[in-house]
């Protein structure tokens, strides 16, 4: 079988290393080579492009333009598998208002801040800002005649890990791939045509974590 390149975009913003050693096992006795690479000639190559990012998106987005990486990564999310992780997907949308920043613009959206200040929980505790923690992540929604077929073997309902002051908010529920709650429902999950991407780590959700990234390898947009 023909070996195939996956780039896990080095633009210097990002939990890089968690990244890439959980595509790395991913992908073991695949078919496919993972690198991590700031070279934008290997993101042009490759054959499926996974965007990390951690941090204030206005500095994501100046490292991904000052690096060079952004011309390679617009090219892959034109035309290939794309796969946005935490401010990586964040970054797909219009705009954020962290520091009124634009973003790529690839799907209609805005991040917005959590305005929880003074909420109670069901058990009691304020809601915090950063959210940090585990939530359940729904992808059958009421909007979808089904879920994304990224979610293959991942039970709706599965917990994954979350760190994030900002969520993001797109225009059209049809975006929307999963959706978790913290003071009311959001994105948790966005996508469209062969962009998939996850407010949540995936790299910091265990074995339902590294499935996603597994089914990442074999989804055909």
């Amino acid at each position: 079988m023909v070996q195939k390149k996956l780039a896990v975009v080095d633009y210097g913003s990002g939990n890089l290393r968690s990244v890439s050693q959980a595509v790395i096992h991913a992908a073991k006795d695949s078919f496919f080579d993972v690198v991590v690479t700031s070279d934008p000639q290997q993101v042009f190559d490759a054959d499926r492009v996974v965007l990390p990012g951690q941090g204030h998106m206005g500095d994501c987005m100046r490292e991904l333009t000052e690096s060079g990486l952004l011309n390679a990564v617009l090219h892959a999310a034109a035309h290939k598998p794309l796969f946005g992780v935490c401010v990586g997907m964040q970054m797909l949308l219009n705009d954020s208002e962290e520091g009124n920043t634009q973003g790529l613009g690839l799907i209609p959206g805005h991040v917005k801040r959590f305005e929880l200040q003074g909420r109670i929980q069901p058990d009691g505790s304020r809601y915090k800002v950063p959210q940090m923690g585990w939530n359940r992540v729904f992808h059958r929604l009421p909007y979808t005649d089904a879920s994304h077929s990224m979610w293959d073997g991942i039970p709706d309902g599965t917990y994954f890990y979350f760190v994030h002051s900002y969520f993001a908010q797109p225009v059209k529920n049809e975006h929307i791939a999963g959706e978790t709650d913290y003071g009311g429902r959001f994105a948790a999950s966005i996508a469209r045509d062969n962009l998939f991407a996850t407010q949540f780590h995936p790299e910091k959700s265990a074995d339902q974590g590294l499935q996603l990234y597994r089914n990442f390898l074999f989804w055909t947009p």
